[in-house]
């Protein structure tokens, strides 16, 4: 299971993913400023209504 850290490196493919997955995501929704990993996450988690780890494994899964 990929960690955000580790998928940082395809991180414009991986935003594209997220965009065809769930249309209502913009940039800002899916901005990674370096080290500030969680707040993606809890934008994601508010964005979706989804827990920290359903965010994580969806991640880990593009």
């Amino acid at each position: 299971m990929k960690t955000i850290t580790e998928i940082k490196g395809n991180w414009n493919e991986a935003k594209g993913k997220l965009k065809q997955q769930f249309a209502m995501l913009t940039d800002n929704d899916l901005l990674l400023v370096e080290g500030k990993q969680d707040e993606l996450i809890g934008r994601l988690q508010i964005k979706l209504g989804k827990t920290k780890e359903e965010i994580r494994k969806i991640i880990s899964e593009l």
